[in-house]
């Protein structure tokens, strides 16, 4: 498929209820609301495509720019293309999950989301914790003195860093307890002072999750350190 006709296909799947919700949550024009279910019918068509990855999310379009996340090939696409990704994203569910999903597969994904959290951008702050924690689901073998600091860094900022990188702190620390066992008891521990985390949600009804019960739901379920496929889903 070219650039032109997904898009039309884009634009034909669009849903008005689903674009008005994704509008509540950061999306602006221009784009479609298409659900992900559908993005997903035409992914089939066009498997992973590199260059048609990236001419789709230089379009703008946050559809187009999702669907480009799920299509981008993580053994071609390099560490600058996913910088600029992450600059373009401008909103959490770009930047948070179809751009930090890719990094988080690539060869490059620890560094570059340990680049990414020092940013003073908050977007890109946001897609770099959540390149760490899509990382830590998805590999055994992991910098765990370094997963470790980061823990000590989340337990004495969280509550005074920006909106979004409050939300990918704690998702953070959920994702440390849940698939690095040697970590899981400090993971808990972090939780436990961070306790409840405020985060604006645009109005919308979505919460924030408490990292301390997350986590002990994954040690019922015997769980913990069983790792993903992939980061993207």
């Amino acid at each position: 498929m070219t650039t032109q006709e997904v898009m039309a296909q884009l634009e034909s799947m669009g849903d008005a209820s689903t674009k008005k919700t994704l509008m509540k949550h950061g999306a602006k024009e221009p784009f479609f609301g298409v659900k992900v279910a559908e993005l997903k019918k035409i992914l089939k068509k066009t498997k992973k495509n590199h260059d048609l990855s990236l001419e789709l999310f230089k379009t703008g379009n946050s559809d187009a720019m999702y669907l480009a996340g799920l299509m981008a090939d993580e053994k071609q696409i390099t560490e600058a293309q996913l910088d600029q990704w992450a600059d373009q994203a401008y909103w959490y569910y770009l930047s948070e999950f179809a751009v930090a999903w890719v990094a988080a597969e690539t060869p490059f994904a620890f560094d570059l989301g340990l680049k990414w959290i020092e940013s003073d951008e908050e977007r890109i702050a946001c897609a770099g914790w959540s390149t760490l924690s899509n990382f830590a689901s998805i590999n055994e073998e992991l910098d765990t003195a370094k997963y470790s600091a980061l823990l000590d860094r989340v337990n004495e900022t969280l509550h005074d860093s920006k909106n979004r990188e409050r939300h990918v702190m704690n998702g953070f620390v959920i994702a440390v307890g849940s698939y690095i066992p040697e970590l899981t008891s400090k993971a808990q521990k972090v939780a436990a002072h961070i306790g409840k985390v405020s985060v604006e949600m645009g109005g919308t009804a979505c919460k924030v999750p408490l990292a301390i019960d997350y986590i002990q739901k994954i040690i019922d379920k015997d769980r913990i350190g069983k790792k993903r496929k992939q980061a993207r889903c």
